[in-house]
């Protein structure tokens, strides 16, 4: 028996399809949830915003996210793999396709690296929270962040919100200690494999995630003036719906929300059975995805205005928001300190599941290509994005706009068009309908069409308007 075929029998994968679903879920959920779409909500008139989402979240899960599935699962492999299969199967030559395979597996290696830095300091808020020492900054923040009048810096950027918070540090903006403590956290549960690690660690900490912001949103709900943050959430401003950027920034905050960039989702389609059902499975990952960025808009919008009130208008999004405003929210609510803690641990476990999913797909690479053994192949990368992660800590913002504005939407963009323009339609749609059960109906009428010209418009797009808008997601 050939290497390769020893390297696809023996391949790690999924244990269950709840397990896969959550895995998902864990690397969909992620930063953007937390400290972006909250506030989108708020700046463009709540509903307003929303029903453009849901539009753009029902058009990406019933296209992009069954399209990555089904490549990875078609293959048996990560990008590279996938895409020189895909060449293959027309022009007979997989080289070009390899070529431009790993262009997503660099994209998913700087975007794990970046979120090692970001990591770090949730890492470090987390442990805050549990130790009460967030709580005793109270003082401290308040002076920074002034009033509660809306009169708050506006941190944009991680480096802006960060040097508010503690100065400078290691390589200018630096928290080494904790960047190695969240990287060998994640990189531990990598080790134990796809089925053994990935799989379980998400199994806890995704119910967990759910139920513990559940529990925050129950609390906030019932603090006088929270009523003012549902009504930002549940307002409908038809005459919004005419501005051009609620469409645009929709679009961005769900393309981005659900990690379609041709690299986590196709690594993880690799790891699933072939009886598993690809569009039902997209469609709980795309649906999961959307209550925890509803259930971080629920809590923390009503939160700040909780201690905000009409100062919330003028609050913006990104790093600051969750490093600065936040801080400053919890420390002056009642229970702020228990409040802060849990949330904390929320948006660590969002972290940890979103980085082990882009850690994930150079680490498939290592293994599929060079052999290596899946511990080994951990190591190898995550000694290489630690140390890349502990250079460029002063520079984290601009290098997440690279990645972020440029080469995800362009995996994105490009794995579609692997799927939809150079695979041969009958092995495309043979790919997305294995593992449907008897009496399912044939999504091919619909998904074939839609996804070859709207989802790869849409992508191209994504890559158009964040260049324009400096970010759209």
């Amino acid at each position: 028996m050939s290497d390769k075929h020893a390297t696809l029998e023996n391949r790690d994968g999924f244990q269950s399809k709840w397990g896969f679903i959550l895995a998902c879920i864990g690397s969909a959920v992620g930063m953007g949830n937390i400290w972006r779409f909250p506030i989108m909500v708020q700046q463009f008139g709540g509903m307003t915003f929303l029903i453009p989402y849901f539009l753009f979240v029902l058009l990406i899960g019933s296209t992009g996210i069954i399209e990555e599935f089904a490549l990875g699962r078609w293959a048996q492999g990560g990008p590279v793999i996938s895409f020189g299969k895909a060449t293959e199967e027309r022009t007979g030559n997989k080289r070009l396709g390899e070529a431009i395979g790993a262009l997503p597996i660099v994209g998913s290696m700087m975007l794990a690296i970046g979120y090692t830095v970001v990591m770090s300091w949730i890492f470090k808020y987390c442990w805050m929270g549990i130790s009460g020492s967030l709580y005793a900054m109270g003082t401290d923040m308040a002076t920074i962040g002034g009033t509660f009048g809306g009169t708050a810096p506006e941190a944009e950027t991680l480096g802006e919100a960060l040097s508010m918070m503690f100065g400078n540090g290691i390589f200018g903006i630096g928290n080494g200690v904790w960047l190695i403590v969240g990287l060998v956290a994640s990189l531990a549960i990598m080790a134990f494999g796809v089925g053994n690690g990935i799989e379980k660690a998400n199994k806890v900490m995704m119910p967990a995630l759910f139920f513990l912001f559940v529990i925050l949103g129950i609390y906030i709900c019932t603090l006088p003036g929270a009523s003012e943050g549902y009504k930002y959430i549940f307002t409908l401003k038809p005459e919004g719906l005419l501005n051009p950027q609620v469409w645009v920034f929709a679009f961005g905050q769900a393309f981005f929300s659900l990690s379609v960039a041709g690299n986590g989702s196709v690594i993880y389609g690799s790891y699933l059975p072939k009886d598993e059902d690809l569009p039902s499975s997209a469609r709980n990952v795309a649906l999961f995805d959307t209550i925890a960025a509803l259930l971080a808009a629920i809590v923390i919008i009503p939160a700040m205005a909780v201690i905000l009130g009409d100062g919330i208008v003028g609050m913006k999004g990104g790093p600051g928001l969750m490093f600065v405003y936040l801080v400053n929210v919890f420390n002056a609510m009642p229970g702020g300190r228990i409040v802060g803690m849990i949330f904390y641990i929320c948006v660590l476990f969002a972290g940890v599941s979103s980085i082990v999913n882009l850690y994930e797909a150079p680490v498939a690479f290592l293994q599929e290509k060079l052999h290596t053994n899946r511990v080994l192949s951990v190591v190898i990368i995550g000694a290489v994005g630690g140390v890349i992660a502990l250079c460029i800590q002063p520079w984290t913002s601009q290098w997440m706009d690279v990645v972020s504005i440029y080469i995800c939407p362009l995996g994105a963009l490009l794995a579609g068009i692997m799927f939809f323009w150079v695979m041969k339609k009958d092995t495309a749609l043979a790919a997305v309908h294995e593992g449907r059960t008897a009496g399912k109906k044939d999504i091919s009428g619909w998904f074939y069409p839609l996804g070859k010209w709207v989802y790869c418009a849409a992508s191209l797009a994504a890559l158009i308007l964040g260049a324009i808008y400096g970010g759209i997601g």
